[in-house]
């Protein structure tokens, strides 16, 4: 590859506390190999000059679902698996414009096949362009749980899914089955949800045994594992059982942060799918805005308060918190950088919320590669027209999006 030079008028490296100032970045062959006020120049070398973008790392979402859709729910079980991984397909190409060069799916909605797995090998062998996706299978359920679907469905239809498993036995089969088609991470409904009809947020997905097993099981495949969680119960249950990650953690108390962050778990708050929700929670003209789920209006009422008491205490812990939108839940329409803005809206700081984005994400992702702009990183870097210290909004206007050493998006 041509090597490049970035000549920024502004950087930030995904670690410091303040911006670092104009800086030139030598990439070779997709990596970093300089970062300078001043770097010598190779011959041959492409000059890519962003003298007016702040220049940082690409964007981490630790939380999307690339086959799901909320404008199609009605008829979404219904689709082919080849139909959602054209979904897929769109999904990553639209993260990547977005300036987030890499994006966990937390849980293919494919409950025959296992359709993300393909959309990653596409990106991978250059077949479609899109971010770099980090595949955790199906989100893992019991009976009756969060990720059960045939709930609506009439009761004489005996629908199959893939994801369904009780008690230890099918549990630790289903963790390996998941292993085999290309899972990197194990994800399972550790408590109900808002979304979805037949549970409660504060329903507990599984019994202790169920979930030691489970994370005992992945560890021996060498495999971290999330938990989709809301209900105190069930978020200190899988704190206490292993998991590395705490997706939502929406009702979590101020106790059971504290567990979280003694037990240096990762927190995924998904606040503009959620904190805003309950924001917003009385107005009729929001929820005909988002698609007018009446489980999730329902639920959102009952537990408001909680669920905004809760981001509170959030911002004041010093929990590791990483970046996670929750997109196909929510509409591929926003962008998913607004959560940048709802973070510091419930009290988190620019800084925070952007680590959360970069290094607080490869570090949770265990990709020592990703997240910080240095020498012997991958060459993923974003702009963006403007100091999102200043005015965070910035961070819906990239501008310029390189991923391993390529051009995606140019400023």
């Amino acid at each position: 590859m041509t090597p490049i030079i970035i000549r920024a008028g502004n950087v930030w490296d995904g670690l410091a506390e303040t911006p670092l100032g104009p800086r030139e970045i030598l990439i070779e062959n997709g990596i970093i190999t300089a970062l300078e006020k001043s770097v010598q120049v190779p011959v041959g070398a492409q000059i890519i000059d962003l003298p007016d973008r702040m220049v940082m790392p690409g964007l981490i979402d630790c939380h999307v679902h690339i086959t799901l859709r909320p404008e199609m729910i009605g008829s979404f079980w219904s689709f082919s698996g080849g139909y959602k991984a054209l979904l897929g397909a769109e999904a990553v190409r639209i993260h990547l414009m977005n300036g987030f060069t890499t994006v966990r799916d937390c849980g293919d909605m494919d409950l025959h096949g296992y359709t993300v797995r393909d959309v990653k090998m596409a990106a991978e062998h250059g077949i479609i362009p899109g971010s770099r996706l980090i595949n955790s299978g199906h989100m893992l359920s019991a009976r009756s749980g969060h990720m059960d679907t045939t709930a609506i469905l009439s009761p004489d239809c005996r629908a199959w899914q893939n994801n369904l498993a009780d008690g230890p036995e099918e549990i630790q089969s289903l963790v390996r089955e998941e292993i085999k088609w290309g899972a990197e991470w194990i994800k399972f409904a550790a408590s109900g949800g808002f979304a979805s009809p037949s549970d409660n947020p504060v329903d507990v997905g599984y019994t202790k045994e169920e979930m030691e097993c489970l994370v005992a099981t992945a560890t021996q495949y060498h495999r971290p594992v999330s938990a989709h969680l809301h209900g105190d119960d069930a978020v200190r249950m899988a704190v206490l059982a292993g998991v590395r990650s705490v997706e939502h953690g929406a009702m979590a108390t101020k106790e059971t942060l504290q567990l979280i962050e003694e037990n240096g778990v990762f927190l995924i708050p998904t606040q503009y799918a959620g904190v805003r929700s309950a924001r917003f929670a009385d107005s009729e003209e929001y929820w005909e805005s988002i698609g007018n789920n009446p489980y999730e209006k329902m639920k959102m009422r009952m537990y408001r308060d909680v669920l905004l008491e809760n981001a509170r205490n959030l911002a004041k812990s010093n929990i590791r918190i990483a970046f996670g939108t929750d997109l196909g839940i929510m509409s591929y329409a926003i962008n998913g950088a607004v959560e940048f803005g709802e973070m510091v809206t419930n009290g988190i700081a620019p800084v925070r919320a952007l680590r959360a984005a970069t290094s607080v994400a490869a570090e949770m992702l265990m990709r020592p590669d990703l997240g910080v702009l240095a020498p012997g990183k991958a060459a993923d870097i974003i702009a963006v027209p403007g100091n999102p210290f200043e005015d965070i909004a910035v961070m819906e206007k990239v501008s310029f999006v390189m991923k391993a050493g390529t051009v995606y998006k140019s400023a």
